[in-house]
């Protein structure tokens, strides 16, 4: 049954607003995007009525899920101040009231009305990490993928989330042109692919659609994404970030209790400031930076074996140094990397026994380290 917006309407024109407005009166939503089986829209309220609003997002998103045809449904609440208006102050809340799940330690406890106290644990999975870089074409979802299946091949149980809203990579990189199915419990089930439970937002839409979201969309669609996934029995879960440190970073270090961040860059001047800005920004949010990995290090001639270093080298080396940060290691700029990329059978897998995945699984295995000893440190 094909899906259209005025579908959409008639199913929420049943939903009430807080003032028992029916939704569809009440001036509040964006358009209506409808892709295949896959349903997108905003409701726009008043900043300061936005925890009234929360519950009529709830029901106007279940409300859609159970349109006959609809797979899945994105609703964000966008929160807009209205010129001249001041925000409604939040009654304080005591510490009793946020529950402590995390095992994550932080230099201070939160404040109680800190984002950071928000923070909750995915059931079933141990540890969250997101691999992130300043600025984007650093090869950083290649490196988020073959890290993933560096630590599958240390016998952890690894998903691997695509969290790169605007340009998401690893449905191409990893082949997959299969959408998620809805379990029982209306979760989507994460796709098989290399013995990594993977979930990408390239899944619900089509690769050449253009992600015009706003801010308030983004945050909705990685909260979904965390937690309306049934990600099983997981030991890591990889999240290949959004290059720069905008609202996506923000959602994941304010509502899962991140144990580290994986900053990837090139050698060169200008990708290692955006790095450094990408480090200040998990240590601001109190994540702790797992290291720092220099990809395309060098270029290795295939030929004569001749080496060259295109994008200087040792960079990130010497930024994790005076930053005080680990450095993982260095990752060639090699055309078996790319080529296996290109064709969606990553090196680490297709090539397991070569050495650029010797490389990944030494990064993997230091990472994996330091998740090692964060636990039986806290």
């Amino acid at each position: 049954m094909n899906v259209t917006p005025q579908k959409v309407l008639d199913r929420l024109a049943d939903v009430l607003s807080p003032r028992g407005v029916a939704l569809t009166g009440a001036d509040v939503l964006s358009e209506i995007v409808v892709n295949g089986d896959k349903v997108f829209f905003s409701i726009n309220v008043e900043a300061s009525e936005i925890r009234a609003w929360e519950e009529v997002r709830t029901h106007a998103e279940a409300a859609v899920r159970a349109i006959p045809g609809v797979s899945v449904a994105m609703v964000a609440l966008t929160a807009e101040r209205k010129p001249g208006s001041t925000a409604a102050s939040s009654p304080p809340r005591s510490a009793q009231g946020i529950p402590h799940v995390s095992t994550h330690r932080t230099p201070q406890n939160p404040a109680s009305g800190s984002p950071m106290a928000r923070r909750a644990d995915i059931p079933g999975i141990a540890a969250v990490i997101a691999v992130a870089s300043g600025k984007g074409g650093v090869g950083k979802s290649t490196t988020a993928l073959n890290l993933a299946l560096g630590l599958r091949d240390l016998d952890l149980r690894v998903g691997l989330l695509d969290a790169d809203i605007y340009g998401p990579s690893i449905p191409r990189l990893t082949g997959i042109r299969e959408k998620p199915h809805l379990n029982d419990e209306k979760k989507m089930v994460p796709i098989g692919r290399f013995g990594l439970a993977i979930m990408s937002v390239g899944f619900l839409v089509e690769e050449e659609s253009a992600m015009i979201w706003r801010g308030p969309m983004v945050t909705s669609a990685i909260k979904q994404m965390l937690r309306d996934v049934a990600w099983g029995e997981l030991d890591v879960l990889v999240v290949d970030m959004p290059p720069g440190t905008g609202d996506a970073q923000l959602t994941l270090a304010q509502t899962v209790p991140l144990k580290g961040a994986v900053i990837v860059s090139t050698p060169q001047d200008l990708s290692l400031i955006d790095a450094r800005r990408g480090l200040a920004m998990f240590r601001k949010v109190d994540v702790p930076v797992l290291g720092i990995v220099e990809n395309m290090s060098f270029f290795q001639c295939p030929h004569c074996g001749t080496r060259s270093d295109i994008f200087g080298h040792g960079g990130a080396r010497q930024e994790a140094e005076r930053l005080g940060v680990p450095f993982l290691g260095e990752i060639p700029l090699h055309m078996s990397i790319r080529e296996t990329s290109d064709s969606g059978h990553p090196v680490v897998e297709s090539e397991p026994d070569g050495p650029h995945a010797a490389i990944y699984r030494a990064i993997a295995g230091r990472i994996r380290d330091q998740l090692q000893a964060a636990t039986a440190a806290a």
